[in-house]
């Protein structure tokens, strides 16, 4: 399931695009303003970003998101139909749609864009005795065995894949993959690593 992080202040809005993508099948991370965007962020696929917003305004927002996260696609949604505007959010978002916009057509340029990030990526990548295939969502050993992993496994496993080299706090893994503050003393990621070393 992709996932989106939907920034828009205007709850009858939100309230439609959310129910309508969630309806399309994916998930909706809705916020009112930028503030907890990056606790909020999780395995975020696609950004969705209002412009008109309280506090820091969506070029901002968007600024932020894209240096922290470059390779995240970001569509900004927008009222102001100003070619300069326009102009300023594409310096970092992928897209732009001006408001009112049709369901259908916002979510068409969600699917070109979640299209074209996937292909941006390799499609299979080697480490060591595993071959995981980007395209396929698979996992394989060396002698051709199939690693199965659960959601949970499959979401730390990839957000490691993701930042090869670094080095991950605890809190860092349980944020990024359960979207949630980590609390000390919480047994739950350590358990599911736990299971991921044995299958791997």
């Amino acid at each position: 399931m992709k996932e989106i992080l939907y920034i828009e202040d205007d709850i009858e809005i939100g309230s439609i695009v959310k129910e309508d993508l969630e309806q399309r099948g994916y998930l909706v991370r809705w916020l009112t303003s930028g503030d907890g965007m990056e606790e909020a962020f999780g395995n975020t696929d696609l950004v969705i970003l209002d412009v008109m917003l309280p506090g820091l305004d969506g070029f901002t927002v968007g600024l932020r998101l894209k240096s922290n996260h470059p390779e995240i696609p970001i569509l900004m949604l927008s009222a102001r139909t100003a070619v300069d505007d326009k102009l300023q959010g594409l310096q970092f978002a992928d897209d732009y749609v001006t408001k009112p916009f049709h369901p259908e057509e916002l979510a068409a340029r969600i699917e070109v864009l979640l299209r074209r990030n996937r292909q941006a990526l390799p499609e299979e990548i080697q480490i060591g005795h595993l071959t995981v295939n980007i395209m396929e969502n698979r996992i394989l050993k060396d002698n051709g065995e199939e690693v199965l992993l659960t959601a949970k496994q499959r979401q730390i496993f990839m957000y490691l894949l993701e930042h090869p080299n670094q080095i991950l706090t605890k809190e860092q893994l349980y944020e990024a993959v359960w979207g949630e503050f980590y609390l000390e003393g919480d047994k739950t990621l350590m358990v599911h690593i736990r299971y991921l070393r044995e299958k791997i």
